[in-house]
């Protein structure tokens, strides 16, 4: 039986119908991934399936005690207190929130609740110390994603949840949710995400909804022939339409009693036309190239940078050639921002030299540098008051540019506050293709795009005849578009690969992989028994000392989660990464045994 049925469910906002009449049934253990355009209404649907918003139109079935959480898109502004804190504030969906530290004598259900959202604290690697307002917008995420797991929810609601992490969290997020038991329905635009995670897909698509009970890969090819299928019943219907409209214009014969049929039928078909919603265009992004580069465009040899005393960048080495496509990756806070400073000469290296090709044209893309104006219009954004722009030698009106990045004429002269999150950055990728270039840097670009977008500004990198600097998190955009990658791995060394993410995971040393994933250690616990049978003296003092030993754990555990989490963590030299990280793995370990443990005992105690 489904979880959650939505029945005729009809709504919209301002005018603009986002669901027509749709029918949409949830249920038990699915992971399906809701795909459209920014703005079709994925979000909404979110809403409308937690019971945040009620439809125009329709019915919306819940089961009767079904428990939902979810993880919104934005970051809540309100949210005070630990990591700890934020984490217990989840069991409000269970009805039991425990007061004060929790540990009433003789609550065991309590007990175990906490227990559960500590391992969740340690699965997602956070410290619950920590407090909330001081971390970053991707520790942030990761700490909601532990208050919404809090309540063992049935069904877990994700928007966009791989924003502003950075990969290892993203494969952590990943490994995590691989295991849920629950349903999961989530909007993102991470493909690599989307492809390991969804086994179904809900498309939106012009006030419609489809369903593809298969995987992302799969639901591409499929999709595809259904779009030639429609588009070739399309043409065969507006032949017919044209056949009859040229008919109904002769007149008499048309008014004959004997054709009265025909001309009902041509009524239908003229409201069968005016009801066919056609599908949202096509952004048509260009860039507007400068004269070329020399055939070099930047040579770096034997550059050092330090912040207050600790390594950034190490003896870097690399030599950029015109028509590059170089990817920069590493985790948050190891430098990528900083190297590309260096790189770019905005920043002096402590040691070695930078050296720049001639007639450089260098074009910027930083969403947390780059300033819209809130009090402008979208167009005035562009244009600061003009009505036209020179793109490439051609001079073209500012609204007609602004429809090859999907604006409608309305949509160009409305106030940039109402923009949503993707449609800000359209607007800046607008702006920046405004410019004249022949080197383009790119500092995550792709956050809040939809798909479609996406693969649009893949292809337009591809034809760019200019060389890209690239840093991002989405990993098949960097698989995609860029031919090197420059990757962070410690104590400020800074490596250089061929191809895109999936080569560097191929090309990286044995040696390497062994040291970022030590092997856990085979001798620390007895065998576990099977449950079943009377417990022995030993069990249970065994039983009675396991909460302080996976309380000590867990403790030494958040100290070292609290150092890893710091911004400068990646800094410090590599012996002491390589042997915190194998502490890490060893305590997790050790932890899973534990918690297996005491929970085989606490049911034969029973």
């Amino acid at each position: 039986m489904a979880l959650i049925s939505i029945r005729n469910m009809s709504m919209g906002f301002g005018g603009h119908l986002l669901f027509d009449g749709v029918s949409l049934h949830i249920e038990p253990g699915e992971r399906a991934c809701l795909v459209g355009r920014n703005g079709e209404g994925k979000t909404t649907l979110l809403h409308v399936i937690k019971g945040d918003v009620v439809p125009d139109q329709g019915e919306v079935y819940r089961q009767p005690g079904i428990r939902i959480a979810s993880l919104p898109q934005e970051i809540p502004s309100d949210l005070h207190g630990t990591i700890q804190d934020i984490a217990v504030s989840g069991l409000e969906n269970t009805g039991a929130i425990p007061s004060g530290d929790g540990h009433e004598a003789g609550d065991e259900d309590t007990w175990k609740r906490l227990a559960h959202v500590a391992k969740i604290l340690t699965q997602l690697q956070l410290s619950p110390e920590l407090m909330f307002e001081t971390l970053s917008a991707g520790m942030k995420r990761r700490a909601l994603l532990a208050r919404a797991l809090a309540c063992q929810p049935d069904v877990l609601l994700l928007d966009e949840p791989t924003n502003h992490m950075d990969i290892p969290s993203i494969d952590l997020m990943e490994s995590l949710l691989s295991k849920f038991a629950g349903t999961l329905i989530f909007v993102t635009h991470d493909r690599a995400f989307l492809e390991k995670i969804a086994t179904r897909i809900i498309e939106i698509d012009t006030g419609r909804i489809s369903s593809w009970d298969c995987g992302y890969a799969d639901y591409l090819v499929r999709k595809a022939d259904l779009v030639n299928v429609e588009a070739d019943q399309n043409h065969q219907f507006d032949k017919k339409l044209a056949i009859e409209e040229e008919w109904i214009r002769q007149g008499v014969k048309a008014r004959r009693t004997r054709n009265e049929g025909r001309v009902r039928a041509l009524m239908q078909l003229r409201q069968e036309r005016q009801n066919r919603r056609s599908r949202a265009g096509s952004a048509k992004m260009e860039l507007q190239e400068a004269e070329r580069t020399g055939k070099l465009v930047l040579e770096a040899t034997g550059v050092s940078f330090a912040w207050d005393g600790k390594p950034v960048v190490r003896d870097f080495n690399t030599m950029v050639m015109r028509g590059d496509r170089v990817g920069i990756i590493g985790p948050n806070g190891s430098g990528k921002t900083t190297l590309l400073g260096l790189m770019l000469k905005q920043l002096a290296p402590d040691a070695g030299t930078v050296r720049h090709g001639v007639n450089l044209e260098i074009a910027y893309f930083d969403q947390t540098r780059e300033q819209l104006d809130e009090d402008k219009s979208v167009q005035d954004n562009i244009s600061n008051g003009n009505e036209y722009l020179t793109i490439n030698g051609r001079r073209r009106h500012v609204i007609g540019y602004l429809k090859d990045f999907l604006f409608t004429p309305d949509r160009a002269r409305s106030p940039l506050k109402t923009l949503s999150g993707g449609e800000r950055n359209r607007l800046l990728l607008a702006r920046l293709f405004t410019r004249p270039s022949n080197v383009l840097v790119m500092d995550e670009p792709t956050n809040d795009l939809d798909v479609q977008t996406l693969e649009l500004l893949e292809e337009l990198l591809l034809d760019y005849t200019g060389t890209l600097l690239l840093v991002s998190h989405d990993r098949a955009f960097l698989n995609n578009v860029v031919t090197s990658t420059l990757v962070f791995e410690g104590d400020g060394l800074v490596r250089e690969y061929i191809g895109g993410y999936d080569d560097w995971l191929r090309q990286r040393k044995p040696l390497e992989i062994k040291k970022k994933q030590p092997e856990r250690p085979k001798e620390k616990s007895k065998p576990i028994p099977a449950a079943g049978g009377k417990m022995g003296y030993m069990e249970k003092r065994e039983l009675a000392a396991l909460p302080q030993q996976i309380e000590a754990m867990e403790k030494e555990l958040a100290g070292l989660f609290e150092q890893m989490s710091a911004p400068d963590f990646y800094k410090t030299d590599a012996q002491t990464v390589s042997r915190m990280s194998a502490r890490q793995q060893e305590l997790e370990s050790s932890l899973e045994i534990a918690y297996a443990r005491w929970e085989d005992l606490e049911a034969r105690s029973g």
